[in-house]
This record gives C-alpha cells, structure tokens and sequence, in this order.
C-alpha cells in the first residue's frame, strides 16, 4: 500500500464503511464525559512567529532491513530519554505480504534507529488474513495515556478501491500489540462523494487533551475534501476506540454525531499525509504537511475556530508526509532552555523514491520557535505546562492539569499519569497553588459505565486506565453509579 498519491490513485482496501455504534460510559480520561476547557477571551488571528536555529540530520536515520525498499508515515515519541519510531515499511519476513509496521528507537531524532538493544528495527504489527487489514497496515500513529499505548493506522484486505480503513491496537509497552474493537475498524470512509482517488480512509494522527482524543484523518469521499480527495478531518471523543460520544468537526466547532462515518462537512488543511500536535506555549495545535517548499505548519486554536499565528515552513526535500516529534500524549516537548517562549518543531518525513518506486529515506528536519509568550499570564503559565510532572520543593513530584497543580508522593505514578517529565523545578510555575495531593496508597474507584478515578478532598479525579492501582500500591473499591456522580468532577489526571 504505496503512499496516497497527489493526483489520486487506488491505494488498498476493501468496500464497506465501518462506524462503531455508541455505547455508554464517559470512555477515558474523563468524568461525565469530561468538559472541554473554559472559552477563553477572543484571540488575534496570523500573528507572525519568529525562527532560528535550523537543523536536518546528516543523513538517513531509520530504514528496514533486508527487503525493506520503502519507508515512510512514522511517527515519533520522545519517552524516557529516547526517541521512539514507528514507520511504514515491508518485511518479506512478516507474513502476510504487504505493509508492515517497524519499530525502532534511538537517543533522537538523529537516529540511528536501531531495535530495543540494537540491531534491525523490528515488525510490530502486520496484516490479520480475513480481517479489514488482511494484507496493509500502515500510517501509525501512536499515544501514551496513562500505561496504555494507542496505535492508530490504515489497514486494507487488498488493493480494492476505497478500502482503506482506520483500526486500533493496544500495548502496554509499544512494541507487543493486540487489535482493539475485536479487529474490527474504528473508521471508514463517508461516502459523501466518490473521486478519481479512491483511496478512502486512512492516515490517522491522534491527540490527547483535556480527556479528548483528537482523531484527524484522510478520507477521499468526505464532502469537504478537495477535487482530490485531499484534505484532513477531525472528529473528537473520550473513548480512544471513538465507540461513544464521538463528535465531528464542522463549520460550527463540534458537534455530536451518530458515528465515525458522518459527513465530512469541513477540512482543516488541504493535504495528504499529515500529523497533528497540540502545543502548550502557542496554546494551538499545529497541523505539519508538505507543501512546495518543505514541511508547512499551520495553526489553530482550540476549537480549530481561528488560526492564531502565520503558517511557517521546515525546509528540505520531501516525498511523503512528516512525523512530528511529540511527546507520549501527542503534545509538543517543553524547550529545555526557554519554556516560555521557545518551542521546537521537529519532524522525521521519506525523502527519496527508492527502487520500489515508493518513498523512502527518512530524515529529521526542525527549527524553533520564539516568541510563544507561554508565561504572559498566569492562565497561559498553565497551559503552558499542561501534563508535565516535575520535582517538588518537598521531594516530591508535581503534576500540572486543566489548570491545577496535584502533588504526587511517588515519581512512577507522576510520570504515568503526566505526558512529559522534566527533572528540575521550572521557575514559572513556583506561584501556582497546590491543590490537591495523591498519597501512596490512594484508593482507586470504580464505577459500572464510568471508568476509574481517586477522591481528593471532595473532588473525583479520572483516570485514564489502571496503571496506577499497581504503581501507587493502591485498592479498587467499587461505588455505585449514583455516588459517582454525586462527586464534585476535577480534571482528569491523565490529560
């Protein structure tokens, strides 16, 4: 399943579309659903952003082995000191023939990506024969949200016109998977209009924030999509295998919708191949995909209502679109040297047509950004460091979410629940109150339909999975629904 061509080829896939039905329960990471964050005060549009420090590996930095003649669509964690990869590729090896997915890893993003303990990276997912992805998967993308990875990718039975198709796996360690929704897709086309490009659906890149993961995706028969079939939509839930309370984006915001194959009415940016990151200090996700000149990157608010800065470029050649280096949560790492107003952007992309007349020769380009005036106000400081876990004044660890500070007695459970941690105390945030603490040994509730939190004070607190029952040498009571809900929500601790 070669890269989705510009002018609009058949890929791979079969023909039915596949939403999920509803069901009911908040899904993760929230409570009652979770709240999208406060509206904040009307922002100013194309505000320009200055750039320095321009970079580009030597040379190529991750590619299969062996019979690996293509390489393309990674994407890219920094986790734990070391910068994950996962990438669109082929082994003769994994069976069935078709595109696998390859897993390598490095000290950044300048590689060389080599397996856990070195050697050839490694195939980590591969076709299910009798499935939606019986010969391709492809197009990974990948969270951490509290101990559970989350691997999003284009899977297709073939090379049959529109049947590509979005499905979900899960790993508690990023390399071992097991598909979720029993194998089946989380999404498929629309079908709101059938193109030259009969592509259909696929390309994920996902976002956690605020409880939401943020799905944005390819689909080549959505209404809003361009003569092409290019363009990139987003849909929105709590639950990671988007089953409940999924919802589209429009030209409205948001808004319910009966499934995942609802019509396309709007496309965020016109391209394939795209990756999407929420950034703190901009307070804006960024969109990187390729344009003319190298990687463009395109902003928007929260509500992707307004694009508060000018779009900028990462130079360089390209043949097939970027992985952004993000953090676990899909969020942008913290400038190491300047957190309030520097933000580096770094992307891995294929930079050549290899022999198999497919892209290969993956390369890291970056730069910087200045001027993101992340600790003009105290409501900017904290979303500025929103999900990152740092030391203590006591010893301990301090978690920073949806505006709050929640003190943590243990650094394993910090880190599990937080989407970055950095080890010293950040200046800006040393007036922000604490407002709660997680003592080791906190008990976890559960309720039937509701998920997992603690009580803190008289405040319930979601949980994204059960990581931390084991981490934080903690007990499961189960509640009733009704005193769930009776609890004052707090943020969700998992983003």
């Amino acid at each position: 399943m070669f890269a989705l061509a510009l002018s609009g080829v058949v890929v791979a896939g079969c023909s039915d579309s596949y939403a999920q039905t509803q069901a009911e329960g908040p899904g993760h990471g929230g409570l009652e659903g979770g709240k999208p964050a406060p509206a904040k005060p009307p922002r100013i549009a194309n505000v320009p952003l200055e750039t320095s420090g321009g970079r580009q590996s030597p040379g190529v930095v991750a590619a299969g082995a062996a019979d690996a003649v293509y390489n393309y669509g990674p994407t890219a964690m920094v986790e734990n000191g070391k910068t994950r990869l996962w990438w669109c590729s082929q082994y003769g090896s994994a069976a069935p023939p078709g595109d696998d997915i390859l897993y390598a890893e490095a000290p950044t993003a300048d590689g060389p990506f080599t397996a856990p303990g070195g050697g050839a990276p490694i195939a980590v997912l591969s076709g299910a024969p009798g499935n939606f992805d019986g010969v391709h998967t492809c197009d990974p993308s990948v969270l951490r949200v509290g101990g559970t990875y989350y691997l999003y990718y284009t899977g297709a039975a073939g090379d049959h016109a529109l049947g590509n198709a979005i499905g979900l796996a899960t790993s508690s360690d990023g390399i071992h998977w097991t598909r979720a929704a029993g194998g089946r897709p989380i999404l498929g086309p629309s079908h709101d209009v059938h193109r030259d490009n009969v592509y259909g659906a696929g390309q994920p890149s996902v976002v956690f924030l605020d409880g939401w993961y943020y799905l944005m995706f390819t689909d080549t028969t959505g209404r809003a999509a361009g003569w092409n079939g290019a363009g990139q939509f987003v849909i929105r839930s709590h639950d990671p295998a988007f089953r409940t309370g999924v919802e589209a984006l429009g030209e409205q915001g948001f808004a319910p919708v009966a499934g995942t194959n609802a019509p396309r009415e709007r496309s965020v940016v016109d391209g394939f191949s795209a990756d999407l990151e929420w950034v703190g200090a901009l307070d804006a996700f960024v969109i990187a995909h390729e344009t003319a000149a190298g990687t463009s990157l395109t902003f928007w608010d929260r509500d992707f209502t307004l694009q508060p800065y000018t779009p900028l470029v990462i130079p360089g050649a390209w043949k097939e679109g970027p992985g952004l280096v993000r953090r676990p949560d899909g969020h942008a790492p913290t400038s190491p040297t300047d957190p309030c107003d520097t933000v580096p952007f770094d992307v891995v992309r294929a930079t050549a047509i290899g022999s198999a007349s497919a892209p290969t020769a993956l390369k890291h380009f970056g730069l910087d950004v200045h001027g993101a005036g992340g600790c003009s106000t105290p409501d900017r400081v904290t979303t500025t460091f929103d999900g990152v876990a740092m030391p203590s004044p006591d010893r301990r660890m301090d978690l920073f979410r949806s505006g709050v500070r929640i003190r943590v007695d243990r650094r394993s459970v910090a880190a599990a629940l937080a989407g970055e941690v950095v080890d010293r105390p950040l200046a800006p945030v040393e007036g922000l109150p604490v407002k709660a603490t997680l003592k080791s040994a906190t008990p976890v509730v559960h309720a039937y339909g509701q998920g997992y939190g603690v009580v803190l004070g008289n405040e319930l607190y979601g949980l994204p999975d059960t990581t931390t029952v084991g981490l934080n040498g903690a007990a499961v009571t189960e509640i009733d629904p009704r005193q769930w809900a009776a609890y004052a929500p707090g943020p969700p601790l998992g983003g």
